[in-house]
């Protein structure tokens, strides 16, 4: 055996150990959920109650979307592109949590149509517009 073939045999020995190593498509989206669901915990009193909410009503609304973490706060992702997110008041000092949409959502109207909105709380109404909301984005 030459040196040449024990070099190429060790690369693809530490390749393949490599791919092992790597989590699959299921792992990212436990791990992904586990991160979201922490950093929803970690939030002060009303944000974390709002994004507990959220999480469930997205879960519900669009099981296909994946949590994940982006910039630091809780998303949903379809085929690894973020569809929607949620801010926390508390982190970007502002008066309300934040729930909203990229581009890769299908709430097209017309020629404008909204793609954040302000969270104080999520009461029956909040829950049942953002489920439409979350349903109209992944169609």
């Amino acid at each position: 055996m030459t040196e040449r073939t024990r070099s190429a045999r060790s690369t693809a020995k530490q390749a393949a150990k490599k791919a092992a190593a790597r989590p699959g498509p299921r792992a990212d989206k436990a791990d992904g959920e586990s991160d979201v669901l922490a950093t929803i915990a970690e939030m002060p009193e009303p944000d974390r109650v709002i994004g507990e909410r959220l999480h469930a009503i997205i879960k519900a609304s669009a099981p296909a979307l994946a949590p994940r973490l982006w910039y630091g706060m809780p998303a949903y992702a379809k085929d690894g592109k973020v569809v929607c997110f949620f801010q926390s008041a508390q982190k970007f000092k502002t008066r309300y949590a934040t729930l909203g949409f990229m581009h890769e959502a299908n709430l097209d109207e017309g020629a404008m149509w909204p793609t954040a909105f302000a969270l104080k709380e999520v009461t029956a109404a909040e829950e049942a517009r953002i489920d439409a909301l979350v349903k109209k984005a992944v169609c």
